[in-house]
């Protein structure tokens, strides 16, 4: 079964909004067993999203159209909706009474646009938005479907999940299920190269490298009757790929890097403490981002200041005057003062030239981490690409990286 995705907006052709709905939506087809094979964003113009429409409707079984479902008067979805299928549009009282007391349970008055929201294509089923006012659409279009969804991300999440990808993978009969390796401290090419040249891929299995904030991710992707069938496809092959990848890999389909950071730090009964120059507290942002960092996390020290690096992290006078703030001495210096003075088990420290000037003479994207644990410290240097903001979140991923391999493994 092929499906397709229609995003509506103007805001998404100007960029003032991301398209991540199509994001969203193409990974939960994908595993419903409908792959999207057509993707297209138009504007709000009801001509436009008939022809866009009717254009997704030629490659797919099932389209499913984004946005312009709201109350004013560039939601023109319906409209389209409409046009496509060759029907009016008729008020459904029942709609206009939840929308009546969906306001008068909020207190607010209801401006008469509003009732927009009731008028449904003959012949459409109207489906329950638990979280917004603009219920979704349903079309049968001959042997193809048509669903029409919110815009806002959480609304198209709930009317989706509400019973629109449960009848789509129940038509499709298959499953697709996808298995991801995340893989730091390699670039993407030599991955690619170590996986192909160690591990067959057989047909029937789709095989993607997707690498972005120094973290390349390896995806495998196949389709079977059930997802036992296609488990057993695809458990060899990741085994396989973990295998052939070593300590690459740092985890697997829904991992994050901090996330495996800190679950191992929980199961180590470990601590950790951060002395941060050029990242500004990006690095104890991404930890205590998640849920239970208080387990691990014991603080950090933004040290910007050269002075601060002194004074705060311990950094000696003789290590900055011989080898300037950003070096790989002055790194494990702060990796030590954070560990010693907040009182952690493991200490990181992170310096180095954001951009887009250079500092002491080292160019822009100089990074210098370190890891000081019970073992000893340890440290790395890298030259980042990008702008001001990429070199910091590069660092980022550069730190959290270092200090998983410093950890004790985890265990199965």
């Amino acid at each position: 079964m092929r499906s397709a995705v229609v995003a509506v907006g103007d805001e998404l052709l100007l960029g003032d909004i991301v398209n991540g709905n199509a994001a969203w939506l193409g990974e939960r087809l994908a595993a419903a067993g409908a792959p999207v094979v057509h993707s297209a964003m138009v504007g709000d113009d009801v001509g436009r999203i008939v022809t866009a429409v009717r254009r997704a409707l030629d490659d797919a079984d099932v389209v499913l159209v984004t946005g312009g479902l709201g109350p004013t008067s560039d939601d023109l979805t319906r409209d389209a909706v409409a046009a496509v299928a060759g029907v009016p549009l008729e008020r459904r009282p029942e709609l206009e009474q939840q929308l009546r007391e969906r306001f008068a349970a909020y207190r607010y008055e209801m401006p008469l646009s509003v009732l927009r929201q009731a008028d449904v294509p003959r012949g459409a089923r109207p489906l329950d938005n638990a979280v917004g006012t603009a219920p979704g659409l349903r079309v049968e279009l001959g042997g193809q479907l048509l669903f029409a969804l919110p815009g806002p991300p959480h609304e198209l999440a709930a009317v989706a999940t509400g019973g629109v990808l449960a009848e789509i993978a129940t038509r499709s009969g298959t499953v697709a299920l996808t298995r991801t390796l995340h893989c730091a401290g390699r670039g993407e090419s030599d991955i690619a190269e170590t996986v192909e040249r160690t591990v067959t891929v057989p047909p029937g299995v789709d095989l993607a490298y997707l690498a972005g904030g120094a973290v390349v991710r390896v995806r495998l992707t196949t389709v079977a009757a059930s997802e036992a069938a296609a488990d057993a496809v695809l458990a060899p092959l990741v085994a396989a790929l973990a295998d052939a990848l070593g300590d690459t890999v740092f985890g697997r389909d829904d991992d994050t890097l901090a996330g495996v950071v800190l679950r191992r730090l929980v199961a180590a009964g470990a601590t950790v403490a951060v002395a941060e120059s050029l990242t500004g507290g990006l690095l104890g942002a991404a930890l205590t981002a998640l849920p239970g960092s208080s387990a691990a996390f014991r603080g950090g020290l933004q040290v910007y200041a050269t002075d601060l690096k002194s004074s705060l992290a311990g950094v000696s006078e003789e290590v900055l005057t011989e080898h300037g703030a950003v070096s790989r001495p002055t790194a494990q210096a702060l990796a030590l003062g954070a560990r010693e003075r907040l009182g952690a088990t493991y200490g990181v420290g992170v310096t180095g030239v954001a951009g887009p000037d250079e500092q002491e003479g080292k160019p822009a994207g100089t990074v210098h981490v370190a890891v000081a644990g019970p073992d000893g410290v340890r440290a790395a240097s890298v030259r980042l690409p990008g702008d001001r903001t990429r070199v910091r979140l590069l660092a980022v991923t550069s730190a959290l990286d270092l200090l998983r391999r410093a950890l004790p493994p985890e265990t199965a």
